[in-house]
């Protein structure tokens, strides 16, 4: 990833929609399926560590883990909290003993990585028998985008792909469903619209809009987050997964 990337996620990570939206998300599928699990987290790919405080709550400790220097450094800024620990890594070689972890965090991480599915079997190794792992990923190649290319996505996903991908490593998938599905439409035509033509001054994805269009964003996306509470959305931008080692 670009290190504007990361820089840019930290700027903006406390009130873009986008950022919000998914961390309300993974704070509901958390407290639904993590219930009673209190042993330690992986957040791999934990980035400028926006959701490691989500699986703190969760769990009694966290290990943050990245490949990058960079993105480590604005996480260990962003959370001051004991029961955390920061570590740089590779996913496809995860510097753990097998069997080490209750709780995995992979989000927006699979798509970066040549090989998927070494980094699925690796969390499938150090998760415990019965532990949990969830996934988020970029779905459906027809918005690869700008944001995809400076973020140096290897893929978007269908969710038959997800779905294959998972259950080949050796999980029991306990939910799958695509979220962000009402901003489809809008974000499918502005990543068009921008393969024809992006301003120069565009530096990532982040900047479209403005305040106004930010807090209609964030409230459609609050709505959807509350929806998804009670079924699966059939499309969207992205898809979230739950799933077991057996």
């Amino acid at each position: 990833m670009e290190k504007l990337c990361y820089t840019d996620q930290a700027a903006v990570q406390r009130d873009h929609w986008w950022y919000v939206g998914r961390r309300r998300l993974l704070r509901d599928l958390l407290a639904t399926h993590a219930r009673g699990q209190r042993g330690r987290a992986l957040d791999v790919g934990c980035g400028v560590g926006a959701n490691t405080a989500l699986a703190l709550a969760h769990t009694a400790s966290v290990v943050a883990m990245d490949d990058s220097a960079a993105a480590l450094r604005l996480a260990r800024d962003a959370i001051a909290d004991r029961r955390c620990c920061w570590v740089s890594g590779d996913a496809t070689q995860l510097p753990f003993v097998d069997q080490q972890f209750e709780l995995v965090l992979a989000l927006d991480v699979l798509e970066h990585i040549d090989d998927d599915g070494m980094a699925t079997r690796e969390i499938h190794r150090v998760l415990r028998p019965g532990g949990l792992v969830c996934i988020f990923v970029p779905a459906l190649r027809a918005l690869w985008g700008m944001q995809d290319r400076i973020s140096h996505h290897r893929r978007r996903y269908s969710a038959r792909e997800l779905r294959r991908l998972i259950a080949s490593a050796g999980f029991d998938i306990e939910r799958l469903t695509f979220f962000n599905c009402a901003l489809l439409p809008p974000i499918a035509l502005a990543r068009w619209a921008m393969r024809l033509y992006t301003p120069r001054t565009l530096q990532t994805e982040n900047e479209v809009g403005g305040p106004v269009a930010n807090a209609v964003c964030r409230a459609i996306f609050g709505l959807e987050t509350r929806l998804l509470r009670h079924l699966d959305l059939p499309i969207g931008v992205s898809l979230a997964c739950l799933a077991r080692r057996r």
